[in-house]
């Protein structure tokens, strides 16, 4: 399926905004909203499972009993969770990339390499990003074809 560019109604300055960004560290107030979990389909459970516990060292969480189908739940830290669900024929979007749909994780700049490393031993594509920054980052494709965001977490807020 091509992708299509549709024209926007505003232009990109104007999406931008000119409200101050927000850092965690800025945050005095609880959010009234925060992510509890994302979910990824996959044909592989396990597999895929065993790629975040080996890779980004999330730990497997006991998950619910009341799932019919193959599936893992794992603490990605914080109380956030990754919900792994068996689809047996699944295939990743086409839209999986740096300016589509992607997850971004902050992750400390001095333990890249290591990352880097174990990401490579365990399937996933490296992937420099397409826009600059003025900190450190890099994507990674993990092996069912979704597109990873690792942000340097000591970075100062891009305006």
């Amino acid at each position: 399926m091509p992708l299509v560019s549709l024209p926007s109604l505003f232009p990109a300055s104007t999406l931008a905004g000119t409200a101050s960004p927000v850092t965690i560290a800025a945050v005095d107030t609880p959010p009234l909203t925060r992510l509890h979990h994302f979910t990824l389909a996959t044909s592989d459970v396990i597999r895929s499972r065993e790629f975040f516990l080996n890779t980004l060292g999330w730990k497997q969480i006991t998950r619910p009993g009341n799932i019919d189908i193959e599936a893992a739940w794992l603490d990605i830290g914080d109380g956030q969770q990754l919900h792994l669900l068996h689809v047996k024929e699944f295939e990743a979007s086409p839209f999986e990339a740096e300016f589509g749909r992607h997850f971004a994780f902050d992750y400390p700049l001095s333990a890249f390499p290591g990352l880097k490393e174990r990401l490579l031993a365990n399937g996933a594509e490296l992937i420099d990003p397409i826009r600059e920054t003025p900190f450190e980052r890099f994507f990674f494709k993990e092996p069912n074809g979704y597109i990873f965001e690792v942000v340097d977490a000591d970075r100062e807020p891009e305006v």
